[in-house]
């Protein structure tokens, strides 16, 4: 179980990327008072707890309403985050304001945190490594994501702007590997080789 809990955490982890939307998060609540970028902090992990949860339990009954297997899943999945890795790792973050009324929900919870890569990569992990392991998850990585927004100003200092963008720029990588495994797991699910 432990093993299945760590491979699950490893995956959602590289999928969230907190790090490397710390700098977006820095750059949306520049000049937001402490107590109101606490509410906001809140606010982005309530909905993206809400949506990942609500996701995982519902996404399975989805499929089988729309004939979706897991293998097609697997491949558009892989797609996708494929896609989003490349994404970043070609495009520099683009700075954005926006008002902090709604601002915890969207865009922090989501797409930030939880986005198509975290659903994607939650729904094929649940078969892999188990309802149990991926929920756990989940929620340490969300908690996770909130103790870097929190430390947003410590964390800014020590990794610096570059730094910040380097790690991210490996963090897409490793997604892209990632959505490169999903898409041969799926594929092999339709050659039954699974």
């Amino acid at each position: 179980m432990g093993r299945d809990i760590l491979l699950s955490f490893i995956s959602i982890f590289v999928a969230v990327d907190a790090i490397g939307v710390l700098p977006i998060f820095v750059s949306l609540t520049e000049g937001i008072e402490r107590s109101e970028r606490a509410k906001i902090i809140v606010q982005s992990m309530l909905t993206a707890l809400c949506l990942a949860v609500g996701f995982i339990f519902l996404g399975k009954a989805v499929f089988r309403i729309l004939g979706i297997t897991i293998g097609d899943f697997m491949v558009a999945g892989g797609a996708i985050l494929f896609c989003l890795a490349i994404t970043d790792i070609i495009n520099p973050v683009k700075k954005r304001r926006i008002p902090t009324e709604g601002l915890g929900a969207v865009p922090l919870g989501t797409p930030l945190i939880v986005g198509p890569a975290v659903l994607t990569t939650c729904l094929v992990i649940i078969s892999q490594y188990g309802l149990l392991a991926t929920l756990i998850s989940v929620m340490v990585n969300i908690l996770l994501a909130g103790m870097i927004f929190e430390s947003s100003s410590v964390l800014m200092k020590v990794l610096g702007e570059a730094g910040s963008k380097a790690l991210s720029k490996i963090m897409s990588l490793l997604l892209a590997a990632i959505a490169v495994m999903l898409t041969r797991k799926g594929i092999a699910q339709f050659l039954g080789k699974v």
